[in-house]
C-alpha cells in the first residue's frame, strides 16, 4: 500500500498546521469519519499545546479525506481543527 500525498494537498496541510508525518499517523490509526463523493475520512486528535492565531489550544483534530486506487491511497485534502476534545 502506497501512500501518495500531492504536493498542494501538503501544502494546504501545512497552511493549516499539520504535517506530513501527522497524516500519514491519520490514515494508519485514526478513527474512520464520513466523507463524500466516495471518498474516504479519518481523524485523529493530537496534543498542540501552542499557539494558532493568536490563541492558545490544547489539542489540534486533524482530518484526512483521501481516495483509495487500487493498493494506493491519495490525499485530496486535509483539514485541521483546533480545541479541546475529549
Amino acid at each position: 500500500m502506497g501512500i501518495i500525498i500531492s504536493q498542494h494537498a501538503l501544502e494546504q496541510a501545512a497552511s493549516r498546521g499539520a504535517t506530513k508525518k501527522e497524516i500519514i499517523e491519520v490514515l494508519r490509526s485514526g478513527s474512520p469519519i464520513p466523507a463524500k463523493y466516495k471518498r474516504k475520512g479519518k481523524a485523529k486528535i493530537f496534543h498542540f499545546g501552542g499557539e494558532r492565531l493568536g490563541r492558545y489550544y490544547d489539542q489540534k483534530r486533524v482530518e484526512v479525506f483521501y481516495a483509495e486506487e487500487g493498493s494506493d491511497i491519495i490525499v485530496i485534502t486535509v483539514y485541521v481543527f483546533y480545541g479541546e476534545w475529549v
